[in-house]
């Protein structure tokens, strides 16, 4: 089911749904109303279904897209009526598929199977529902089973399976040799090193690129899409963009700046100011040359303009070679000092699409790059169609791109329905949960049939969680058509791709006080005991956010116990349905959930909650995440399906930041942490060694930053700290800072895993350390990586802090699966990948 509402949970999106989701049949439907609809299906062909709940002529309305995503029509009433309560509740997803050509252009209906998919505990509600639907389900028993023309039960056949396998193998196979390109020097002030050249070469291929998109063919005068059967007259745009995946620290950003220079066809520009002080604003217009731009149209003709990503809309803003570049907040400091080092000054023109932003579509044409955030995005999609989203920008760039890992959220949605000739997916952690996370990169790219949900499930996502020999091998195929993948140690034996000093990671394991240990098992006993009952209830979701709270507690602890309460008991509710409407004080002990947790994230949107509120079955969403699942038909909670109205949410009471003093006053008349202990003896180490090493602490809780404060102080070390909590001008600041050399210049950074783990150069330090494990192992490299890339000159150690025998020695092993299925996407050694089981994950995680 391709659902615009759909929601992603963490450790249970999509991907999980489908690892757990099995074929219980396929019912026989009509798609009815295509002459109201311009869509066209032309053979046997995969069909989208999507819930439309506010549709005004029907609230069970599925409507059913083509392989273009274009509508062809919707399932007839009756069948909708019986299979809306099962896909809005989650019980099902559904696939159709049209098993033959229409008789003829002018037919009324369209005969179509549509395949339900079900966890197996649900297989009898779901044949209850289709039987008082007055449907017959076609089951594995029933001897027509085998007319369904879904690749799940080809291929148990063995009937298409080997076709669709060599169709995949044909077009993810190695296209040859990169030829390197030169950036021009009028632009380009810094000699590109040789794998950036390479890199280049492939960008400009791929941009300039006319051949047909991957997986299509010229056939009998027109064009067929051999994995759908999709038949048209009309060429097929070439997919112009891909995913460059080069690891952390290799260049990525000197290289698109290189594509940028190369790709613009107007004279340089003479600069009127260099890049200097002020705020990052500042430096951006000063960046700016006062001359004025060609408005000279970019295209053909109007006939590439109806071929626009958009489906044919003429209103852009179009005829520049603005490059938009998407990434986050604090990854834009690194453009801006990429381009004061490597380009010359006036040669781009540049703009910030942040804060006060100007409205005018032809102003923001007259760049050559336009920087803006995901949230800007998000807070603009929606509202009275805003310049960034009118304009048809000649490329756009998605810069740390991973964060769009979730479908659903708003920030993803707006990303998905920007208009450009290019699109570019930029990460070096393209997958950090799963291979589900590569499916909203799919629908940016709009490679089709990919950027289908049904497409992606069935061809790709379903055989790769229930264990298909042909499902990474079909994910490596389809990212070898599309993607370039570097990492710093070459894959072919030769030595390092580029010539950085070595990164030595290792693991250094801490053991607890006598007092510490006691605390930590009391603790652990109790949270024990707690989800086991839950688990034996089958209440762990409706007990979700309890189950989160107990977990970051117990990984608080492992740093110092000042950071939590003495006893879990206070985080538990009194019965197994928490109910927050009569108990304030669990509503603020949620609350804190979200404060004390930076790795906390809304369960809609998988990004930190703006406007928390917490349900009345205590889970906790941004406020615009909730309400909009509230207008589906069946309001009812993403998390443990309770029904909800508007009255049942309750706004986050507001939380006393940590400050300073209050944490000075947790540490008074008390030793200091185990952990923060074995920190100090570490970078004292490291400073008689070499007074002047600078080192980055990792923490993911801000509170324990500021615990660290004085301790550092006190063992002489001059510190900053670089948080979520500063403006995009303060952390600009502050990076500077810690740049700086000489006798009272700073030495320790103590940096947020999510202000300062990803896209900023920090490659003044040779030390970092990491305090405590997180979920996701990309998280951690690209952390790293900040230290380890190019411009580094010392050797670089990483050390994680990991407490023994606690819940941080399990979550080594979860991360240990999550790098298993990174490396072989990308790979070429077919691996098992890991289903990913909630339940299971939290068995391990509680030692259960």
């Amino acid at each position: 089911m391709n659902d615009d509402d759909d929601v992603g949970f963490p450790e249970s999106s999509s991907a999980a749904e489908a690892a757990d989701s099995y074929l219980v049949g396929f019912v026989l439907a009509n798609i009815v109303g295509l002459r109201y609809y311009s869509g066209a299906v032309s053979g046997r062909e995969l069909v989208g279904l999507v819930r439309e709940p506010l549709n005004p002529f029907d609230p069970n309305a599925i409507k059913v897209l083509n392989t273009r995503s274009i509508q062809v029509g919707h399932i007839e009433r009756t069948v909708a009526a019986a299979l809306a309560p099962l896909l809005d509740s989650r019980v099902v997803s559904a696939e159709g598929i049209v098993p033959k050509p229409p008789k003829s252009s002018n037919s009324f209906r369209l005969a179509c199977q549509i395949h339900l998919f079900a966890r197996l505990d649900a297989f009898e509600v779901v044949r209850a529902a289709v039987a008082e639907g007055g449907m017959q389900l076609f089951d594995v028993s029933d001897p027509e089973f085998g007319l369904s023309e879904a690749a799940v039960v080809k291929e148990r056949g063995g009937k298409s399976a080997r076709k669709v396998d060599e169709i995949f193998a044909f077009v993810g196979r190695d296209e040859g040799k990169i030829t390197p390109a030169e950036p021009p020097k009028e632009v380009i002030l810094s000699e590109l090193f040789d794998h950036q050249r390479e890199g280049l070469g492939w960008l400009v291929g791929r941009e300039n690129s006319c051949e047909l998109p991957p997986f299509w063919e010229e056939k009998d005068g027109g064009f067929v899409n051999v994995l759908t059967n999709y038949k048209t007259h009309e060429r097929p745009n070439p997919l112009r963009g891909g995913i460059f995946a080069d690891d952390m620290g290799l260049g990525k950003t000197l290289t698109l700046l290189s594509l940028i220079a190369t790709s613009s066809r107007y004279p340089v520009r003479r600069y009127a100011t260099e890049i200097s002080g002020g705020s990052v604003e500042g430096k951006m217009r000063s960046c700016s040359a006062t001359t004025s731009r060609s408005s000279k149209k970019v295209g053909n003709s109007r006939k590439r303009q109806k071929l626009d990503d958009d489906g044919g809309e003429n209103e852009d803003v179009s005829g520049s070679k603005t490059t938009l570049i998407v990434c986050p907040p604090s990854v834009i400091s690194s453009w801006i000092t990429q381009l004061e080092e490597h380009t010359r000054p006036g040669s781009l023109k540049v703009y910030l699409y942040h804060g006060v932003r100007t409205r005018d579509e032809e102003e923001l044409m007259k760049y050559d790059i336009v920087f803006t955030t995901y949230s800007t995005l998000s807070a603009d999609f929606g509202y009275s169609y805003p310049p960034i989203q009118k304009i048809k920008w000649y490329r756009v760039i998605l810069d740390e791109a991973h964060v769009i890992k979730n479908f659903a959220a708003q920030q993803t949605k707006a990303v998905i329905a920007l208009k450009a000739e290019r699109r570019w997916v930029v990460t070096g952690t393209p997958i950090q949960n799963s291979s589900f996370d590569l499916f909203p990169h799919m629908a940016f790219l709009r490679f089709e049939p990919f950027s289908i949900k049904n497409y992606w499930l069935s061809l790709v996502q379903r055989p790769l969680d229930q264990g298909s020999k042909s499902g990474l091998s079909r994910l490596q195929a389809l990212l070898g058509a599309i993607s370039l993948r570097r990492t710093k140690t070459a894959q072919n034996g030769k030595g390092n791709l580029v010539a950085l000093p070595p990164k030595i990671v290792e693991t250094y394991f801490v053991d607890l006080s006598a007092e510490e240990r006691e605390r930590y098992d009391v603790m652990e006993s109790e949270a024990q005991n707690t989800v086991r009952e839950y688990m034996n209830a089958d209440t762990v979701l409706h007990n979700y956010s309890t189950v989160l709270h107990i977990i970051l507690r117990l990984r608080q602890i492992c740093n110092d116990v000042a950071l939590c309460p003495s006893d879990i008991t206070s985080l538990l509710p009194s019965n197994h349905l928490e109910d927050v409407s009569k108990n304030p004080e669990l509503l603020k002990k949620l609350a804190s959930l979200v404060e004390d947790g930076d790795d906390f994230d809304c369960p809609v949107c998988l990004s930190p909650p703006t406007k928390t509120v917490i349900t009345c079955c205590a889970h906790i969403f941004c406020q615009n995440c909730i309400l909009r699942t509230l207008k589906r038909h069946n309001s009812c909670c993403p998390i443990c399906r309770h029904l909800l109205s508007k009255s049942d949410l309750f706004l986050a009471p507001e939380m006393q930041s940590s400050d300073d003093d209050e944490c000075k006053s947790l540490l008074s008349n008390r030793p200091i942490s185990s952990k923060v202990s074995t920190l100090l003896k570490l970078l004292l180490e490291s400073k008689k060694q070499d007074p002047s090493t600078k080192s980055v602490v990792f923490s993911q809780f801000k509170k324990m930053l500021i615990l660290l404060e004085q301790p550092l102080k006190d063992a002489g070390f001059c510190i900053l700290r670089l948080d979520g909590s500063m403006s995009m001008k303060k952390r600009f600041e502050v990076i500077n800072e810690f740049s700086r050399v000489g006798p009272d210049a700073p030495t320790v950074l103590l940096g947020s895993l999510r202000a300062a783990g990803a896209g900023i150069n920090l490659t003044a330090a040779s030390r970092v350390y990491l305090l405590e494990p997180w979920w996701n192992p990309g998280v951690e490299e690209q952390a790293m990586d900040r230290v380890h890339r190019i411009g580094q000159q010392k050797e670089v150690r990483v050390v994680r802090l990991i407490v023994s025998g606690s819940i941080e020695e399990r979550i080594l092993e979860l991360q240990e699966r999550k790098k298993r299925l990174a490396t072989g996407a990308f790979g070429r050694k077919a691996a098992k990948e890991q289903k990913q089981m909630c339940v299971e994950d939290l068995r391990i995680m509680m030692r259960l």
